[in-house]
């Protein structure tokens, strides 16, 4: 090498190489450099007075405490305020495995309201109309791989969940509630729907939670379903023992011929796709529909009865659409040609 070369790595490397550092710094005292802010930066895909909308990577925790430093929370308290006194705070969760669309409101009172949406989506109570028509107009849409497919190809599960204490004592597990226990419990609605056919022994379904439990789509896919989703070995252990991650002949469902997955030429599928040897987990939050609240907060707050005429031509709905991580792109390619 010369003086003065140049090198050039992947963003892959020092996305990496970020996580690392944050792994090692309590969060208190996190003070990201300029590379790090700008990759916590690109994360956001919207950004207004009221809210953020970041696309998180996986495994990267939500909520951070001792000894969790690198989590969303933390990582946005040190560098996306954008000018304001304070970080943005977490709306909604989302599972340190998983991925997708992460809401964050920027106020206290925005966090309020938000908060108050996602414990019972499309539940408003409000005077004002158009804040309650886009209320109930308001979704998530979780993409994910399970093993096997459901009896039925579009539903609506009503499963209460309870949590219980595993024989070690500190283990928490989610279960779905049994009407003669007497542990506490919460009511969980999903919507789902499958959205093709049965592939390597999987398929692709969609789910859209109306109410906002820990873990309530991975047990309601596998426990209710009985399809756990790719990569949940806490609650698929036992499911994804059984399963044989090679090459198994399926049905191709336009000629009803023998169909056989092959490994792709020229694509390292141990990047934890379907195919890899240890899965990730394949569940991401794709899609998110939400009023815009910033169009709506002095109204819900009691300072002025109208929408602000400078506001008024802002749409009542913010839609956001978030692309998959790399291990269930790599499912999903070698899967898409098959989906309907």
């Amino acid at each position: 090498m010369e003086v003065g070369a140049r090198i050039h790595i992947p963003v892959s490397v020092a996305e990496t190489a970020i996580s690392k550092r944050f792994d090692t710094i309590p969060s208190g005292t996190l003070c990201p450099n300029a590379d790090e802010i700008e990759y916590l930066q690109r994360l956001v895909k919207y950004k207004d007075s009221a809210l953020l909308v970041l696309n998180k990577p996986p495994k990267v925790p939500v909520k951070g405490n001792m000894p969790i430093h690198n989590s969303m929370d933390a990582l946005a308290a040190a560098a996306l305020s954008y000018g304001y006194d304070e970080g943005p705070k977490l709306v909604h969760r989302l599972d340190r495995e998983s991925s997708g669309l992460l809401l964050m409101g920027r106020t206290k009172e925005s966090i309020a309201h938000l908060q108050s949406l996602f414990s019972y989506i499309n539940r408003a109570q409000s005077k004002c109309q158009a804040w309650n028509d886009a209320c109930k107009a308001t979704y998530q849409r979780y993409w994910a791989l399970v093993i096997g497919s459901p009896k039925d190809k579009e539903g609506l599960i009503s499963a209460r969940l309870s949590k219980v204490l595993l024989d070690d004592g500190k283990t928490e597990r989610v279960v779905l509630a049994q009407h003669s226990r007497l542990e506490p419990s919460q009511e969980a609605v999903t919507e789902y729907r499958v959205l093709g056919p049965t592939i390597n022994g999987c398929s692709w379904i969609e789910l859209c939670p109306l109410t906002s439990r820990k873990h309530q789509l991975r047990v309601h896919c596998a426990e209710a379903l009985g399809t756990p989703i790719v990569g949940d070995y806490k609650y698929g252990w036992f499911v994804h023992r059984r399963w044989k991650q090679m090459p198994r002949v399926d049905i191709e469902p336009s000629s009803g011929k023998p169909y056989k997955l092959r490994w792709p030429e020229g694509v390292d599928i141990q990047k934890g796709s379907v195919l890899a040897k240890v899965p990730l987990l394949h569940l991401h939050c794709r899609e998110l529909v939400l009023p815009n609240i910033a169009k709506f907060i002095d109204v819900l707050d009691g300072k002025s009865e109208n929408v602000h005429p400078a506001l008024s031509t802002r749409p009542d709905l913010l839609r956001f659409v978030a692309s998959m991580p790399s291990h269930m792109k790599i499912s999903w390619n070698l899967m898409s040609s098959f989906l309907v």
